[in-house]
């Protein structure tokens, strides 16, 4: 029995209209809406033509109905530069890493949710809020992966091939999810961690918000969390020169426009001198990269957890795939970046009870 939200589900995912999707499979414009609307079902053989259209299993399209992520909980990063159309398969996609989320659930028992919903304070006084209810008085954030998986966040990749999407966050049924946008220097995906932190904390469900105002909300909120406002006047000079900001980002693991950034919002660099530094790092190639920055960019904890366990019970990635109607490259790309767990085979090997009896808890 086919789930016509499925087949929905995974058009989007793939970036397609009905009438595209309709010349790749060969099965009319009609046909497909009164499939996608349930009005009529597809025979197996439109399916297998959908499926191949659409680079879905069949069994995926047989599942259970799968729930969207809800899109007025998003708030989209340069959303006038970026199609309608990218944004909707990386929504969809988000869509397939809460599924995953869910299985892994049903077997390991993850962190317990402590993400705070923080609407009326500045950003500044939530990033302060957020801190000392984390534990990290003044000190510089570790590992930004690992301490939103710590507590509650679900962290997934966002698809490679659209590397045009920033990162995104969004509440779902109570649970915190992330996607990060895993080609971007190691500097740049921490503060885009902890930039949709900013998102869950002060734009939740109960403080809606969206839009360049949310935005700057959220960098603001990126740049006091990684950058205290006493340990930066600790450690920076007031007029600092290029090649000291280019020292002082090593102690917060930021970017050296980020550091520029903030230096200038602290008073610490005048406006001139913001914009002298700011010219010179670009010269330097900082505005596109960072050159001589971290080694390695920070991945996730728990799907390595999860996936080493699976592996110790002799069960391959792709048999999870298989398990939830994906291909292992579908799958792969949810944790592209975070891991590194590889997909191999086609799912030859038994699947995992939902017996709950591995932790992943830190």
């Amino acid at each position: 029995m086919v789930t016509p939200s499925r087949i929905t589900l995974a058009r989007k995912r793939r970036g397609l209209t009905l009438a595209e999707l309709s010349d790749r499979a060969g099965v009319s414009l009609q046909s497909l809406s009164n499939y996608e609307t349930g009005r009529t079902a597809p025979r197996p053989d439109t399916v297998a033509k959908i499926a191949s259209a659409l680079d879905f299993p069949t069994a995926f399209f047989e599942g259970s109905a799968l729930d969207e992520l809800p899109a007025e909980g998003i708030s989209w990063r340069a959303r006038s530069k970026t199609s309608a159309r990218v944004l909707e398969a990386a929504r969809a996609a988000g869509a397939l890493g809460a599924m995953l989320y869910e299985w892994i659930d049903e077997r390991f028992r993850l962190p317990e949710v402590n993400v705070p919903s923080l609407g009326k304070p500045d950003p500044e006084t939530a990033a302060g809020m957020v801190r000392t209810r984390w534990g990290l008085a003044e000190a510089p954030a570790p590992n930004m992966v690992h301490l939103l998986e710590a507590h509650g966040v679900r962290v997934f990749s966002l698809d490679p091939d659209h590397a045009e999407v920033d990162a995104f966050a969004v509440w779902r049924d109570g649970v915190p999810f992330v996607f990060l946008n895993t080609l971007k220097s190691a500097e740049r995906g921490r503060f885009d961690a902890a930039h949709e932190l900013g998102h869950l904390v002060m734009h939740g469900s109960e403080h809606a918000c969206s839009g360049p105002e949310a935005e700057r909300q959220a960098n603001d909120f990126a740049s006091a969390f990684l950058m205290p406002r006493a340990s930066v006047l600790g450690h920076m000079p007031s007029g600092a020169h290029v090649d000291q900001i280019l020292r002082g980002k090593r102690i917060w693991n930021v970017s050296a426009m980020a550091l520029t950034y903030r230096m200038h919002d602290l008073g610490l660099l005048s406006d001139w001198q913001y914009r002298s530094t700011c010219a010179e790092l670009s010269r330097l190639g900082y505005r596109s990269g960072e050159p001589q920055g971290m080694s390695q960019r920070e991945t996730s904890q728990v799907l390595t957890k999860v996936f080493t366990a699976l592996r110790s019970k002799r069960v391959r990635p792709g048999s999870v795939a298989a398990e939830l109607g994906l291909t292992s490259e579908e799958m792969n790309r949810l944790m592209f970046g975070l891991t590194l767990t590889t997909f191999e085979g086609k799912g030859q090997q038994a699947t995992a009870a939902a017996t709950r009896s591995l932790s992943v808890v830190p």
